[in-house]
């Protein structure tokens, strides 16, 4: 069972348009999204991406790996899915 303090940082990062469009790519890509993919992906400035980025992974919601001199994000299913049960318990 996640705490509340995670409770709470996942749900601010997940409270953003942009971060959440930028969850819904994994959907479509499957396994992960390189920055740059990001940047072509979203009408945002590279600093903003960066921190929207910033923000899914001090979240625990994306796993950043570097991959060379390109860095990818890999959706960490293991926080979600926590999160995503956590949410469900408030309905019982």
């Amino acid at each position: 069972m996640m705490d509340n303090k995670k409770i709470e940082k996942i749900s601010r990062a997940l409270s953003d348009a942009s971060r959440i469009a930028i969850l819904q790519q994994f959907k479509k890509k499957k396994d992960c999204l390189y920055c740059a993919e990001v940047n072509d992906l979203l009408d945002l400035t590279q600093p903003s991406i960066s921190h929207h980025l910033k923000q899914l992974v001090d979240a625990e919601l994306l796993l950043p790996q570097k991959e060379g001199r390109n860095l990818k994000y890999v959706l960490n299913h293991q926080v979600l899915d926590e999160y995503i049960s956590s949410l469900n318990t408030l309905k019982d």
